[in-house]
């Protein structure tokens, strides 16, 4: 059974999954759904932002409210993550398992438990590129990832079952990709929900309980067009 490490998008939604289970570790669930809406009110410059300003478009704990903490950055861990199973994700592959994110231009990522539960937590990321390298980037891994119904990843010792299902996106930005992403570890079963939206040259993924997500992608939309 061929594995090879996997694409930044599987490594957030073990971690998020890990996470939840208790495991060390931490993962995000991902998706693909392309739908374009019209009249984004995000420039469609070709031209990245830089780390720093995508640092302060992130959500923080005002933005969220009462209840949540945001989690310190985890180490790099040595552990290779791997793809068992998913030869369109095991293709995709590369040095993302490091933690270095999705091969974009530039990039700023925040996470947070609510009410100090384990069990409760969303995170956003952020990236920024040209609008054609962002839709092109995500639109593979999302694809990749819906190509396999049921994997496992792999982290040292802990090896995750996974499932994918396409979510229904809302009609946000220039594009939307939505997906469910089911995890058994440990004993311990859980679902994460990943929704990414594209507009014009930045991305907003925000990740987690599905309840938290669909609460909170509103929020991280407005922050990311109105920040300066």
């Amino acid at each position: 059974m061929r594995r090879s490490t996997t694409t930044a998008l599987g490594l957030s939604a073990l971690c998020t999954a890990l996470a939840l289970t208790g495991c060390a570790g931490q993962a995000d669930s991902a998706g693909s759904s392309a739908s374009a809406q019209r009249g984004s009110s995000t420039p469609t410059a070709s031209v990245p932002l830089s780390s720093t300003q995508l640092s302060q478009r992130l959500l923080n704990e005002s933005d969220l409210g009462t209840g949540y903490t945001r989690k310190p950055e985890s180490p790099r861990r040595n552990d290779d993550v791997t793809v068992i199973g998913c030869p369109a994700l095991e293709k995709l592959g590369g040095d993302t398992a490091t933690g270095s994110g999705l091969d974009f231009a530039r990039k700023a990522k925040a996470s947070f438990t609510y009410t100090g539960s384990n069990t409760s937590e969303v995170s956003e990321e952020l990236y920024s590129d040209s609008p054609a390298t962002l839709s092109t980037g995500i639109s593979k891994v999302f694809d990749a990832m819906l190509s396999c119904p049921s994997y496992q990843v792999a982290s040292g010792s802990t090896v995750v079952d996974m499932g994918t299902e396409k979510s229904a996106a809302p009609d946000l930005g220039d594009e939307q990709w939505s997906q469910l992403l089911t995890f058994s570890a440990g004993g311990q079963r859980g679902v994460v929900k990943q929704t990414a939206i594209r507009t014009g040259n930045l991305l907003v993924i925000v990740s987690g309980s599905p309840g938290l997500v669909d609460t909170h992608l509103g929020k991280a939309l407005v922050k990311v067009r109105t920040a300066h």
